[in-house]
């Protein structure tokens, strides 16, 4: 079981399969910071005071900070997909396959067609 931290990009219903998978997802939601426009690195400091993962789909501005600054609890980056669920069984394999993600950069790709 992970602690993760989903940005607003991040779908809610990956984030529900997530949680039964067993991992503890937080969402910017829960913590009364949704729909604020806070800036990427103040949510990336956000999930390393609390430990946690970051979850987004905001590859690029997250492959810019983690390339200036690797001292956070990890980021997990993925490409969109509307299959929910698959995208949240992939999160969990990322996981299972590096579960020391301190500093981490990893990325979860959307299956090939």
């Amino acid at each position: 079981m992970a602690l993760l931290l989903a940005d607003e990009n991040f779908p809610m219903p990956a984030v529900e399969s997530l949680r039964l998978a067993g991992h503890d997802v937080l969402t910017l939601l829960d913590l009364s910071q949704a729909g604020l426009a806070i800036p990427d690195d103040e949510v990336l400091s956000l999930a390393d005071s609390l430990d946690r993962v970051l979850l987004t789909l905001n590859r690029k501005d997250f492959i810019k900070l983690h390339s200036l600054d690797t001292k956070h609890a990890g980021i997990i980056i993925c490409k969109a997909d509307a299959d929910f669920r698959s995208l949240a069984a992939r999160v969990d394999s990322c996981l299972q396959a590096n579960p020391n993600t301190r500093g981490q950069l990893l990325r979860v790709q959307r299956p090939a067609m």
